[in-house]
C-alpha cells in the first residue's frame, strides 16, 4: 500500500528488522557511491538488475526501500533474488512520496513492510519481499517473457536501420592514438563477475599484454586489479577523476546527434578527449572501435552474454549489444571462455618439483654405478685442483 502523507505508526514499539541512516537517490548507480555499511538505501528502481543488486550487497546496506516495483513482471530480472538471498530486507512499491517524506542522513528503521522515522512516524509503506514472493513473481515474469522477446526483436530492427552504416562499414568510428592493429584487446565493463574474471585472466594478460579498454567504471576496475588502462570509453558518469587523469586515452560516448554531456567533466579535469557519437551502448562502441581498428581478438569482461542478461540490463539499447556480437562474430570471446582455455597444463610449482626430481634421479644413478663413481672422483679431483690453484693465486 502506498501513502502520500505522514501518519503515526501503529506499531512503533515493535522490534525493527533494520535500523540505519537513510541515503536517497533515484539512480541506484549514483547512490552506491556514497553508501556506507549499515545504511538504509532508498531508491526508485523498476526491475532491480543484477549489477545494481550486487553493488548494494557489496555496500553492506542494512535494507533497501524501493519507491518502484523491484519486479514489474516484464521479464525475470535477477536483482531482488540477490538481495533477499543476502538477507537484506527489501520493501517494494512505497511510492515516490518517500523522497519528500524522509531526509538524507536521517535515522530510520525498516519494520516489516514500513519505513519508520526516529520519532515513530511512518515514512513509507509498501510490500515486503521474501524468498517466496520473489520466486512467485519471477515465475510469473517468465510466463510473460514472449512479449518482451517480441519487443526486443522490434527494437533490434529499428536500431539496425538507424545504425547500419556503423555496424556494416564502421562509419563514424573516430581515429585514436592507441595502437590496436593486430593486437588482442581486453574490454572491461564493471558488470557481471568482473572481479572474478579479471583475476582468472592474470596469466593471459601477462603473456599477451592486450590493449586494456575500460568502459566507464571498468577503468577503475582495471586500476583496482593492478593494471593501467590504455583507453577509457564511455559517458564518464562512473569513472573516477584519478583514473581519468591516469594518462589513458579518453573517448567520450556521445548521443547520435553529437551531444556529449560527459565531455565537459573531462575537459574540466584538463584531460584531452575525443567523442564517438552513436546510439549504441558504451560497451558496444568500445568493441566496435577495437574491431574497426584491427584488433586480432576481443576479450570481454563483465559484459552481457545471454538473453536474460540483455533483458536484465533493462534498456532498449540492448539491441545494439545483440547486433554488435553478430558483427564481431568469432573475434569476440567472453572472459570465462578464455580463462578456461588459457590455463597452463603444468603449474610453476609442479615444474620446479619435476626439475628437482630429475636432478635427484640423475645424481642417484651416477652414485650407484661404477662408471658414475669414477666420474664423481674425477670431478672431485678437478674441483680440489681448482681450489688449490685459487688459494695459491690469492696468496
Amino acid at each position: 500500500m502506498r501513502i502520500g502523507t505522514l501518519r503515526r505508526s501503529r506499531a512503533a514499539d515493535v522490534g525493527s528488522d533494520a535500523t540505519g541512516t537513510v541515503r536517497l537517490d533515484r539512480r541506484t548507480k549514483t547512490l552506491t557511491k556514497r553508501l556506507r555499511p549499515g545504511d538504509i538505501a532508498v531508491i526508485d528502481h523498476v526491475d532491480i538488475d543484477r549489477v545494481s543488486a550486487d553493488a548494494l550487497v557489496a555496500c553492506r546496506v542494512a535494507a533497501v526501500v524501493n519507491a518502484a516495483s523491484s519486479i514489474s513482471g516484464r521479464y525475470p530480472n535477477l536483482g531482488p533474488e540477490i538481495l533477499v538471498t543476502a538477507g537484506i530486507p527489501l520493501v517494494d512499491g512505497v511510492g515516490t512520496e518517500v523522497f519528500a517524506a524522509v531526509k538524507e542522513g536521517a535515522l530510520a528503521r525498516v519494520d516489516g513492510d514500513r519505513l519508520i522515522g526516529e520519532d515513530g512516524t511512518v515514512l513509507g509503506e509498501g510490500i515486503r519481499q521474501d524468498a517466496e514472493s520473489v520466486a512467485a513473481a519471477m515465475a510469473e515474469a517468465r510466463a510473460g517473457l514472449s512479449v518482451q522477446l517480441e519487443a526486443f526483436a522490434a527494437n533490434t530492427m529499428e536500431y539496425m536501420k538507424r545504425e547500419r552504416a556503423l555496424l556494416l562499414d564502421g562509419v563514424g568510428v573516430p581515429d585514436v592514438a592507441t595502437q590496436i592493429e593486430g593486437r588482442h584487446v581486453l574490454v572491461v565493463v564493471r558488470g557481471y563477475d568482473y572481479r572474478e574474471d579479471l583475476h582468472a585472466l592474470r596469466s593471459y594478460i601477462r603473456d599477451y599484454r592486450p590493449v586494456l579498454i575500460g568502459v566507464d567504471g571498468g577503468a577503475d576496475a582495471l586500476k583496482d586489479a593492478g593494471y593501467q588502462p590504455d583507453m577509457i570509453i564511455g559517458d564518464m558518469d562512473s569513472v573516477s577523476d584519478d583514473v581519468l587523469r591516469s594518462g589513458a586515452e579518453v573517448v567520450v560516448h556521445a548521443y547520435a546527434d553529437g551531444r556529449a554531456p560527459g565531455l565537459a567533466r573531462v575537459q574540466d579535469l584538463g584531460v584531452e578527449a575525443i567523442t564517438f557519437p552513436a546510439a549504441a551502448t558504451s560497451e558496444d562502441i568500445a568493441m566496435l572501435l577495437a574491431d574497426e581498428k584491427g584488433a586480432k581478438l576481443i576479450v570481454a569482461v563483465g559484459t552481457h552474454a545471454t538473453l536474460v542478461e540483455f533483458l536484465d540490463k533493462g534498456r532498449g539499447g540492448m539491441a545494439s549489444t545483440f547486433l554488435t556480437r553478430l558483427r564481431l562474430g568469432g573475434k569476440l570471446v567472453d572472459a570465462k571462455g578464455v580463462s578456461r582455455l588459457y590455463r597452463s597444463r603444468i603449474s610453476t610449482a609442479a615444474l620446479v618439483v619435476l626439475v628437482i626430481a630429475a636432478f635427484v634421479a640423475i645424481g642417484s644413478a651416477i652414485a650407484v654405478s661404477a662408471a658414475g663413481r669414477v666420474y664423481l672422483e674425477l670431478l672431485l679431483d678437478q674441483w680440489n685442483s681448482f681450489v688449490f690453484w685459487l688459494e695459491n693465486l690469492l696468496t
